[in-house]
C-alpha cells in the first residue's frame, strides 16, 4: 500500500523563500569556475597544465597512458564519467600544427580510449572532439587537447537539464586505474 505524504519546504534562513528545492552543493567546481590553475597565457612556460601533467606520476597527474607523442589523460572537469582527453606533448594550439607522427599518434589513441572506455564501462557512444580557439569553447586554447566522452542510453537525466549539475557515481582516481587497466596494449 502506497502512503502519501506531504513534503513541507525545507527551512532556509537567509536564502530567501522556501521553495521545495534541496541544494547539491558542489564547492570544488568553484575552481573551475573562477579559473583556477589555468595558463596565464598563451606559452608553455606561462602554467599550461598540459605541459606540467606529463612530469607528474600517472596517479598525481591522471594520466591514462602515455605514448611516444601523445598522453591520455582524465578531465579534471569532466562532462561524464570516464570523459578523457588525448594530449599531443608538444604545446601546440592548432591541429594544422601538429606533425604527422603526432597526428596518427592522436588517432590511434582515440581509438584505444574508445576500447577502454567500451571494456571498462560498457560505453555505448562516445561524444569526441577538439574546441579550436577560446571563441569556439577551448577552456585552455594554446594546448590542442582531443576529448573523448563516453555516453550511455539515459545518461542526460534531470540533474544537468534542470539542476545543472552532473553526478559522478566514481572518484577521478578510482576511474583512472579503471581505464588504466583496460588500456588495449600497442
Amino acid at each position: 500500500m502506497l502512503h502519501s505524504m506531504t513534503i513541507e519546504p525545507e527551512q532556509q534562513i537567509g536564502v530567501g523563500t522556501p521553495d521545495a528545492f534541496q541544494r547539491l552543493w558542489t564547492p570544488h567546481r568553484m575552481a573551475y569556475i573562477q579559473g583556477e590553475n589555468k595558463p596565464t597565457g598563451p606559452g608553455a612556460e606561462d602554467g599550461c597544465p598540459f605541459c606540467s601533467i606529463p612530469a607528474m606520476s600517472d596517479e598525481d597527474g591522471l594520466v591514462i597512458a602515455r605514448g611516444e607523442h601523445v598522453y591520455a589523460v582524465l578531465n579534471l572537469y569532466p562532462y561524464n564519467g570516464g570523459h578523457l582527453m588525448v594530449v599531443p606533448y608538444r604545446h601546440v594550439a592548432d591541429y594544422t600544427d601538429l606533425d604527422d607522427a603526432e597526428t596518427a599518434e592522436l588517432g590511434t589513441f582515440t581509438k584505444r580510449a574508445m576500447t577502454a572506455l567500451r571494456t571498462a564501462s560498457g560505453a555505448q557512444g562516445f561524444n569526441i572532439g577538439m574546441n579550436q580557439g577560446a571563441v569556439a569553447g577551448a577552456g585552455i586554447a594554446a594546448h590542442l587537447h582531443q576529448h573523448v566522452v563516453p555516453r550511455w542510453g539515459g545518461d542526460t537525466n534531470f540533474m544537468p537539464v534542470v539542476g545543472h549539475t552532473k553526478v559522478l557515481p566514481q572518484l577521478l582516481g578510482d576511474t583512472r586505474k579503471m581505464l588504466a587497466d583496460a588500456w588495449p596494449a600497442a
